[in-house]
């Protein structure tokens, strides 16, 4: 074998010229699917990225109907019975294999306006949450602090404010201390809050806009879920939000969590029951992904043309060359060489030739690919294992197209061979 390798590097040197030309059509096939490959996988890189971002791994549960996002706002809670998230339930969920850890939360879109003053702002949300919320959803205290024991158990109106809102309420006022009204009710700033991993998505296109930038909200305010009922309804639902043990789990813990939360509802199969639905960005991920490489993956079969005529390519100059060689494969099989070893070193000898061109096809692909990226800003990823499997498709692409030029050879009678000379 390896003597047969030698003696193919051989052909291919002394005939550089031809050799590269039949390579030709095996190096722009691999290199234009490569060059495919590699940007597919930075856009879906890339989306992933900007949907589950900074990589907290958490998965909101939210009430849903009929695939909606449920609000005692929107559709009023006097006609649904939902109960509340007990602590029986928080535990349940807390035990997942795949769960860090859990936090029960009510929430509602205010509109109407939250006031500081003279200064207000609307189309804000706010939050009851309970003592793990702040860690559970990756939140830290910026400056303050955060709600302690006494705040829960003595109802107590502190509020805590994210950066958006404290930016747009107080500008460039210290909000510690200060007292904001919630429904007309006073509530003492007591801290704000920022994610300790912050993330900007990549955006692009208005697609982008619209799917990365959904949460059009002017801030977000926290307050104890104890206090909830002090400024709205006793029996308001609840959400819930659980951190994945990483980012590979988060399906996982969301449909775990949403299945022990569902069944606690009295009626989850009618097409207008309200439900629990996990909010899977991971899902969300893979689905965008799918829709932007759609196009890009049709071209993969068109560049897979580019390696049929390489195969033709290569069938035909090792057709030649058993032409040039008729008096060498005579002389072979002369001196007692079989129909084995003539087949294997012609075989040998196209394998060599495609898997070099597979080579060079990956370089100029990967080449190709970052060329793209900047020109056009698109994200490039390196796929290794696709890069071996290419170099192998193209390597069997020789053997394929090289048996019948090695059947040729091995069939030739050697006194006829010796006599063309």
């Amino acid at each position: 074998m390896l003597e047969n390798v030698r003696l193919a590097f051989r052909g291919i040197w002394s005939h550089k010229m031809r050799s590269f030309l039949t390579m030709l059509g095996i190096i722009i096939g691999i290199a234009a699917i490569i060059a495919i490959v590699s940007t597919i996988k930075g856009n879906s890189e890339e989306i992933r990225k900007n949907l589950i971002g900074s990589g907290n791994n958490t998965v909101e549960v939210r009430l849903t109907r009929g695939g909606l996002e449920w609000s005692s706002d929107s559709y009023g809670s006097s006609k649904v019975n939902i109960p509340v998230v007990s602590q029986e339930t928080i535990d349940e969920i807390r035990e997942l294999s795949e769960v860090e850890n859990v936090s029960a939360f009510l929430y509602k879109e205010v509109y109407d306006g939250i006031f500081y003053g003279n200064t207000a702002i609307s189309s804000v949300a706010v939050y009851g949450i309970d003592e793990s919320y702040f860690t559970t959803s990756g939140y830290m205290i910026k400056t303050g602090r955060s709600f302690t024991s006494h705040d829960h158990e003595k109802f107590r109106a502190n509020v805590i404010l994210d950066n958006t809102a404290a930016t747009n309420l107080f500008g460039q006022e210290n909000p510690l201390g200060k007292v904001i009204e919630i429904s007309s009710v006073p509530f003492t700033v007591v801290g704000v809050v920022t994610m300790k991993s912050t993330f900007e998505p990549t955006i692009k296109t208005m697609y982008d806009y619209y799917n990365y930038n959904q949460d059009d909200s002017n801030g977000l305010f926290f307050i104890p879920k104890a206090t909830w009922p002090v400024i709205y309804s006793y029996d308001e639902p609840e959400n819930v939000v659980v951190k994945a043990v990483n980012t590979d789990a988060m399906t996982k813990a969301g449909q775990k969590t949403e299945r022990i939360l569902n069944s606690r509802l009295s009626d989850t199969t009618s097409s207008d029951a309200v439900k629990y639905r996990a909010k899977d960005l991971t899902a969300t991920a893979a689905s965008s992904a799918m829709l932007e490489t759609s196009t890009q993956r049709q071209l993969l079969w068109i560049a897979g043309i580019s390696l049929l005529v390489g195969g033709i390519g290569v069938m035909n100059i090792m057709l030649v060359s058993v032409t040039e060689r008729t008096s060498e494969i005579g002389l072979k099989k002369a001196v007692g060489a079989n129909n084995r070893a003539i087949l294997m070193q012609f075989l040998t000898e196209a394998a060599v030739l495609t898997s070099l061109g597979g080579i060079l096809g990956v370089v100029s692909g990967y080449g190709a690919a970052q060329i793209i990226g900047h020109i056009s800003g698109t994200p490039v990823a390196i796929d290794v294992p696709f890069s071996i499997l290419a170099v192998a498709v193209s390597a069997g692409i020789g053997l394929i197209f090289g048996i019948f030029p090695s059947m040729q050879a091995a069939k030739l009678d050697p006194i006829v061979a010796l006599a063309r000379e």
